[in-house]
């Protein structure tokens, strides 16, 4: 019987090659996404994934969706913690509801996403958590107080809940991404960009399959030593 895998954020970007690499190998995979609907149509349309909707930000959300996608598919085995969102600006120009939403959706979202599907790995002995952090989460970025913090607690949570899973089977980990060929990233200015790559030792932004390919190797059977640490993939543009 199949696992099954909930990846949120899944429709598009890093999150759809996630949920694409996981059903080649062998998941179930439900796509979790929070607002547009005619894209996720088009998602399911071009690749057979289900998609469904919730606010990770809302906790009781959470909790229904993922009851719903048991009852539906079967017990969650695997979550990928993707979903984010970005409300740039310098701390004096930020707003608390720029501050607030983005703690909300990109921290609260696995803490909410865990609180909802720890329990039935622990109870089965079987379980893989994904959160998706950033590099920004590890160095700082100028203008982004809201997200790196969001995505420095990221890997702090992880750390934490891996040491609440290692005895019962559920491995925790995180992945840093770099800057990544995805919308948010083909939106930021040239010149801009090019300073970005010019920073990079590999010279070339990276690609949302590879960092399917690692979530991929975390969710495995493959991987059950490996809890509670951040898998940096960044083309060397921030190492530690």
């Amino acid at each position: 019987m199949a696992r099954i895998a909930i990846v949120t954020g899944g429709t598009r970007g890093i999150g759809r090659a996630i949920c694409e690499h996981l059903t080649q190998d062998g998941f179930t995979v439900i796509a979790n996404y929070g607002g547009n609907d005619a894209a996720a149509r088009a998602f399911t349309a071009e690749t057979g994934i289900a998609a469904r909707k919730w606010d990770v930000g809302d906790h009781q959300a959470c909790l229904d969706g993922c009851a719903g996608v048991e009852a539906e598919f079967g017990p969650v085995d695997a979550v990928v913690n993707n979903a984010g969102i970005t409300r740039d600006g310098t701390l004096h120009k930020m707003s608390f509801d720029d501050w607030n939403e983005v703690m909300r959706i990109n921290l609260g979202g696995c803490f909410n996403m865990a609180k909802a599907c720890f329990p039935g790995m622990r109870d089965r002995k079987w379980g893989r958590i994904v959160n998706i952090g950033s590099i920004n989460g590890q160095a700082g970025q100028y203008g982004q107080v809201n997200y790196a913090a969001a995505k420095s607690g990221i890997h702090g949570f992880t750390k934490a809940l891996a040491q609440e899973g290692a005895k019962v089977g559920v491995t925790v980990n995180a992945i840093a991404p770099g800057y990544i060929d995805t919308d948010m990233v083909a939106a930021v200015p040239e010149p801009v960009l090019e300073k970005i790559v010019a920073k990079i030792p590999v010279g070339r932004l990276g690609e949302a399959s590879e960092i399917a390919r690692g979530v991929a190797f975390l969710c495995s059977d493959d991987a059950g030593f490996v809890t509670g640490s951040t898998m940096s993939i960044n083309g060397g543009q921030h190492m530690y």
